[in-house]
């Protein structure tokens, strides 16, 4: 993909016009110029350093930037998170390499965080202009520069340190350091934005062994994957995305490394996604075992052990937590941030871990139980710890709650939440049967069958012919696909297949699933986009319904809708934009799912690919 290069203008890039690199401690996002315009220091949900997403004036950026460029392209080395940014002219190549050193033992990398960028003259020679103006503490906190000679600069501010090593002088311009310099053929420039550590001069060699080390832990990491079907290269780069995303420290996995960027461009739906979900990453775990992946399992398995056994007598699992497991996450405004493309409010903290959402049982005990079977033997303590939420969950599975879908527009009786409860004490059942672990079989038996049965009887609409989003409602909602992933309902059940069709007329449109239709009992009222969750539910649904090729032909489709990176944000707006944070675990997660699925139906049905899907 080429895109044009000119002055940057006053707006953020768009949401897709970037990649993202990462050392398992946090993120930063590459724009297609060679801007970094988000990243968080020293850990995911630490506050930015460079936030231009979200205001291009206050927030604060990182560019390497070539004169007199006509386009640019971007791709990420094989089989790595290493970002190569390719600037194109007339009598000029250069090439800029972007990565974050992992930290794991065969990746030899110290408790320092750096943003470690190699400039190298491909072809001609070019003038690279380099700018680091850092906004500390969401730009609320002020900084100093100093320009140390023969080391680069280092920005001093309440909110902490930052030093930008370099292998050319910089000077400093108001609260920037900057740097312009002609690059010859076969001539490199460094540059590494530190958080931690010594102030040193780069060594010799330096960037180029930590480009090696790094590259090195990738290819080993995505070798232990097992996948080998048709859609290997969507598959691995969205495993990448997925262990980008996971907190090596302590196992957690976020939502997305970002915060605030809009589900509907000047709407009101912007959040921080920056915390760990209960739900997304035992999806998450899911997803991993799949592919082989049973250390990142094992690492959030320990992760959930803590966090039940720190739950208070008699109550429930939050929605979600902080990386470190932390429980309190209050939500607050930052009203001095324009907000991407002016959408505000920007927002840090989530209030979403206040709520009630009875359906995260259901894709815990789910994951737990395949953990159980397919890694490792799950332990006593967890297994009696996990039987307290299944108590708790006993006593209050028919209270109204907030939904899969994080609604604060009043709590309801979701269908999604009665059927994850049966999921839960279905699952649960299972382990203890296959372990002869000590168990209340004959209650979770009771529970599970009410919960199927309230589905069955109080959310089925004979009038629609369909499944709806809560007892007695008209709503439409799309999470209900999952029933046959979870084994709910058989993939021909009459009551799915009818289901599955009145999605189709009310929330699908060009193959893209909306998650339901808003008309602000939601307790908003800005439209938002379809969310790519749903449409590879959808895509997976119709490979089990047996109507494969209309499955293939909507998974390729989708395809299309990735960035030229292959990553996704969470939502796709009317033009084919990226809306929501990125890139969101949940999509990646689904993605995978999808294709593993759909390639065993085409592999058994041998369909050819659909020439007509319904609109």
């Amino acid at each position: 993909m080429k895109h044009d290069i000119g002055p940057r203008q006053a707006v953020a890039p768009p949401i897709e016009d970037h990649g993202v690199i990462g050392d398992l401690h946090t993120v930063a996002l590459v724009g297609v110029d060679g801007t970094i315009d988000w990243c968080c220091l020293p850990r995911f949900d630490a506050p930015s350093v460079f936030g231009a997403l979200l205001d291009t004036g206050r927030g604060g950026s990182f560019s390497v930037r070539v004169r007199d460029v006509e386009r640019t392209k971007q791709m990420y080395l094989p089989d790595s998170n290493v970002l190569l940014t390719r600037f194109l002219a007339e009598a000029a190549v250069a090439e800029l390499y972007d990565f974050m050193v992992p930290d794991h033992p065969s990746c030899p990398a110290s408790d320092v965080r750096q943003i470690v960028r190699q400039v190298r003259m491909v072809r001609g020679s070019a003038t690279v202009e380099v700018e680091c103006r850092p906004a500390f503490d969401y730009a609320r906190a002020t900084h100093t520069v100093e320009v140390v000679e023969g080391v680069g600069a280092v920005f001093t501010s309440p909110a902490g340190t930052l030093v930008l090593r370099s292998t050319v002088p910089l000077r400093a311009e108001g609260d920037a350091a900057v740097a312009t310099v002609v690059l010859e053929p076969g001539r490199t420039l460094e540059l590494a934005a530190q958080w931690g550590g010594e102030v040193r001069p780069f060594g010799r060699g330096e960037a180029s062994r930590l480009l090696d080390d790094t590259l090195r832990y990738w290819d080993g990491w995505l070798r232990r994957s097992t996948y080998q079907g048709r859609y290997r290269e969507a598959v691995e780069r969205s495993a990448l995305v997925l262990k980008l995303l996971v907190h090596q420290p302590t196992g957690a996995l976020v939502a997305a490394p970002t915060t605030s960027l809009p589900e509907s461009l000047g709407g009101g739906r912007n959040w921080d996604y920056r915390y760990t979900w209960v739900r997304d990453a035992a999806f998450t775990l899911y997803a991993l075992m799949r592919l082989g992946f049973t250390e990142e399992a094992a690492a959030f398995i320990d992760w959930l052990h803590h966090r039940c056994v720190e739950a208070p007598p008699g109550t429930g699992l939050q929605v979600l937590y902080g990386i470190d497991g932390r429980s309190e996450l209050p939500e607050t405004v930052l009203d001095h941030l324009a907000g991407y493309r002016g959408s505000r409010p920007v927002r840090i903290g989530n209030a979403a871990a206040n709520q009630l959402q009875l359906d995260i049982h259901g894709e815990l005990m789910d994951s737990v139980y395949l953990y159980n079977k397919h890694g490792e033997p799950i332990s006593y303590e967890l297994w009696e710890a996990l039987s307290r939420q299944l108590e708790w969950l006993e006593k209050h599975w028919e209270e109204p709650d907030d939904g899969i879908w994080e609604t604060r527009g009043g709590r309801r009786r979701f269908t999604y939440s009665a059927l994850m409860t049966w999921v839960a004490f279905e699952r649960a059942m299972r382990i203890a049967r296959h372990r002869g672990m000590p168990a209340p079989v004959e209650r979770w038996r009771d529970a599970a069958a009410a919960a199927y049965r309230y589905v069955q009887e109080e959310c089925w609409s004979p009038e629609l012919g369909a499944y709806v989003q809560y007892a007695d409602g008209r709503t439409l909602d799309a999470s209900l696909l999952v029933m046959p992933l979870v084994k709910f309902a058989g993939p021909s059940d009459p009551r799915f297949l009818s289901t599955v069709r009145r999605l189709e007329d009310e929330l699908v449109s060009d193959s893209l699933v909306h998650r339901y239709r808003t008309d602000g009992t939601d307790g908003f009222l800005d439209r938002e986009g379809t969310f790519n969750l749903c449409s590879f539910w959808y895509v997976e649904a119709l490979a089990r319904a047996g109507r494969v090729g209309e499955a293939r032909y909507i998974f390729e489709k989708m395809t299309t809708h990735a960035n030229h990176l292959g990553l996704y944000a969470e939502e796709i707006g009317a033009a084919g934009e990226a809306l929501g944070n990125f890139p969101q675990a949940f999509t990646h997660l689904a993605l995978i799912s999808a294709a593993t699925n759909l390639d065993r139906a085409i592999t058994a049905n041998r369909a050819p690919t659909s020439r007509h899907c319904r609109p």
